[in-house]
C-alpha cells in the first residue's frame, strides 16, 4: 500500500465512522423501533381475526413484502412531490425502512403467536383476565422470546440495508464514502473501508444478540 493511500484511509475512516454514529444507526434504531410497533399491531389483529382489519395488514404485507425496497425508496422521495408530497431524505428514509421492515416482522411476530400453545390463553381466563390482559401479560411474551432470535435478524438485514438510503441523498456510510471517492479517485480501498465498517456494525449487533438469546434462555430456564 502506497503512502497516499494509506493517508486517504487514515484520513477518511473517522469520517465514514462518525456518519455511521450519526445517520446508519439512527436511522436503523428508529425505523426498527417503528417497525415493531406496526408489526406488533398488525400480528395481533390476524391473531384475532379482525375481519377488516386483518385483510388490511395482509395488504400492507402483500405490498411491501412484493415490492423491491428502493422501488419504494423512489416512489416516497421522487414520486410523492408529483403529488404535492415532499419529504425530507432522513423522514423518508424512516418512513420506508419501518413500513417495509414493519410487513417482514410482522409475519415473524404472527408465527410466533400462533406457536403459544391455545391452553395459554385459556389459562388467562380461568383466573379471571380479559382476552387483551391475556395477551399482553402471557400470550405476547412468549411469543416474543420465540420470535427474538428472527426479529434480531432481521435487524442486522435492515443495518446493511440503510446503505440504499445513499440514493435519496441521505448522508450515511454509503454516501460518506462516495463523496470521499469523487474527490480522491480511490474507490477499491474506500469502499472496502466502507464495508468494513459495517461489518463492525453487524458484529457488534450480532454479539448483542447472543447476549439476549442466553439471557432469555436463562429466564425461560427460571420459569420452566
Amino acid at each position: 500500500m502506497n503512502q497516499r493511500l494509506w493517508e486517504i484511509l487514515v484520513d477518511s475512516f473517522p469520517k465514514i465512522l462518525v456518519r455511521g454514529f450519526t445517520m446508519t444507526l439512527p436511522l436503523t434504531i428508529i425505523a426498527f423501533s417503528l417497525a415493531m410497533v406496526l408489526a406488533v399491531f398488525m400480528a395481533l389483529a390476524q391473531f384475532a381475526h379482525v375481519p377488516v382489519l386483518k385483510q388490511l395488514c395482509r395488504f400492507h404485507i402483500w405490498i411491501f413484502r412484493g415490492t423491491p425496497l428502493l422501488l419504494q425508496l423512489y416512489l416516497v422521495f421522487y414520486g410523492l412531490p408529483n403529488l404535492g408530497i415532499i419529504i425530507d431524505p432522513f423522514p423518508a428514509a424512516v418512513l420506508v425502512f419501518s413500513l417495509n421492515e414493519g410487513a417482514y416482522c410482522a409475519e415473524i411476530v404472527r408465527a410466533a403467536l400462533e406457536a403459544v400453545p391455545a391452553g395459554q390463553l385459556e389459562a388467562g381466563y380461568c383466573v379471571g383476565m380479559s382476552y387483551l390482559q391475556t395477551m399482553r401479560r402471557i400470550v405476547l411474551p412468549q411469543a416474543m422470546r420465540t420470535a427474538f432470535p428472527s426479529l434480531a435478524n432481521s435487524l442486522i438485514a435492515m443495518m446493511k440495508d440503510t446503505s440504499l438510503a445513499s440514493t435519496i441523498t441521505v448522508t450515511e456510510i454509503l454516501m460518506a464514502s462516495q463523496r470521499i471517492i469523487a474527490r480522491v479517485y480511490e474507490p477499491m480501498a474506500l469502499y472496502m473501508e466502507a464495508g468494513l465498517i459495517y461489518l463492525m456494525f453487524s458484529t457488534v449487533l450480532t454479539k448483542l444478540q447472543k447476549m439476549g438469546e442466553r439471557r432469555l434462555s436463562a429466564y425461560t430456564s427460571k420459569e420452566g
